[in-house]
């Protein structure tokens, strides 16, 4: 204790320059918090956004996630309610998961005969209550999220949903209501119909509604499990921005009812995959241990793949930002070297005849280097207190100023936001780096404080 005391007096010795070294420590502290907040916001914010479009885990046959793309109704989970009935009663996954649902992913063409256009889609059939149950999840109490209402209900079979650029594709802007829309060229129009198969295919699916459905109706056309084409009408409720042009341009959502009518046709319904969302991510790998215990248990065929494999997009980016952060977190620990390092080594060449008294009246070496690395550790300890408060107030005032950006693959804006302490680590790993680096900085200093010579250190002038 006699130690410290001492070295609080000498480090306001000088209070100008121990102060400003402490700034300096502060201001490290500052730059690596603010930063690790705002990767941990981000990596956070991904994962949700994430969670909340495909939930933690999908159930496949197994093959699908190696060879499903090329042909899905191939790999389609036969009597799936049974499997899903098996998740809900179990014991150890029931208090895990709040949402299990079906899903069927399908590829085909998107017509809307009536302009005489017609794109290649990427479909999803969904449960839309479950689907708008999943867009809910916010685990981690994430600030600013929206989520606006579905245009996809339980009763409405024939609905669905598609991209804003299908939508333009298929000149569909003006009846959809869709802003800054631009229509193709007068060049670019054709007055070639298409192809008339697939225009009486879809004439025979259209249904008799008189006018009764005012939503513009467009024509999916996709092969059967069997091979056979097949064609069912859907009624675009919204077009929605995807985030992404290449999804954007191709995507349609819609009842998993539709789905396996175009799909299955009379034949057996399946689905692709069983998306379970769990009530935290950090249950993901006790619930997949525990669902590959069940399926092999059980006999069933199928296999369970994590979202981080179902976007390679996520470990991407916590990759990216974890290298950037370690690259400013060293940069900062070198500037609170060298300052801490300086500040100490000006200090001993201000106090070589005092070190010399002390040294002369008994002090030993252990005792000079003691004191120095003391003095460095209550600079180092300061500053990295400084940095932490002024770190919390300068993430409150960030999170309160209504700033906002769009992060890639977003469709609309996010708050922008710093999260100090939803990593546990954060602050107290920061706040004690800075610390013991202050106090090894010092290490120099204070071992060529220790090694003077009392004769010369004496009758230095």
């Amino acid at each position: 204790m006699n130690t410290l005391s001492l070295a609080f007096r000498n480090i306001f010795r000088n209070a100008r320059r121990s102060i400003m070294t402490m700034m300096a420590v502060g201001v490290g502290a500052l730059a690596i918090l603010m930063f690790g907040g705002f990767v941990s916001a981000i990596v956070l914010s991904f994962q949700t956004f994430i969670v909340q479009n495909t939930g933690h885990l999908h159930v496949y046959k197994r093959g699908y996630f190696d060879f499903g793309a090329g042909n899905p109704s191939a790999y389609g989970i036969a009597d799936y309610a049974k499997v899903m009935q098996a998740i809900a009663d179990d014991p150890v996954l029931k208090p895990m998961v709040a949402v299990a649902t079906p899903s069927l992913t399908l590829f085909g063409i998107a017509g809307n005969f009536a302009a005489n256009t017609s794109k290649t889609f990427f479909g999803t059939g969904l449960v839309p209550s479950d689907r708008e149950r999943m867009r809910r999840w916010n685990a981690y109490g994430l600030q600013g999220l929206t989520w606006r209402e579905s245009a996809m209900h339980d009763d409405d079979r024939d609905g669905g949903v598609i991209g804003l650029g299908l939508a333009r594709m298929l000149s569909l802007c003006a009846t959809l209501n869709v802003a800054n829309c631009p229509t193709p060229p007068a060049a670019e129009t054709s007055d070639k119909p298409v192809d008339q198969d697939i225009a009486a295919l879809a004439a025979a699916e259209a249904p008799q509604d008189n006018g009764a459905d005012p939503r513009p109706r467009i024509d999916l056309l996709a092969a059967t499990a069997g091979g056979a084409p097949n064609v069912v009408n859907l009624r675009v409720a919204r077009a929605e921005n995807q985030g992404i042009k290449e999804l954007d341009d191709a995507y349609v959502a819609m009842h998993l009812d539709l789905a396996q009518r175009l799909v299955f046709g009379r034949g057996e319904r399946k689905v692709t995959a069983l998306i379970l969302q769990l009530h935290r991510s950090g249950d993901l790998k006790a619930a997949q241990a525990r669902l590959e215990t069940i399926f092999r248990d059980r006999g069933l065929d199928l296999e369970v793949r994590d979202f981080s494999q179902l976007t390679p997009m996520y470990p991407q980016v916590i990759g990216m930002f974890g290298t950037i952060f370690g690259f400013i977190a060293v940069i900062m620990g070198v500037i609170v070297l060298f300052t801490i390092a300086n500040t100490m080594s000006m200090s001993v060449m201000e106090r070589i005849n005092e070190i010399g008294t002390l040294r002369a009246l008994g002090q030993r070496r252990s005792g000079v280097r003691r004191q120095f690395l003391a003095e460095g550790f209550l600079l180092g300890l300061f500053g990295a207190t400084l940095g932490v408060v002024a770190a919390i107030l300068a993430a409150q005032a960030m999170n309160h100023s209504g700033l906002s950006w769009t992060p890639p693959g977003n469709s609309a804006p996010v708050p922008l936001t710093i999260l100090l302490f939803q990593s546990r680590l954060l602050v107290p790993a920061a706040w004690i780096c800075l610390t013991v680096l202050a106090t090894l900085s010092t290490l120099f200093p204070a071992n060529k404080a220790a090694r003077m010579v009392v004769v010369d250190a004496l009758r230095h002038v």
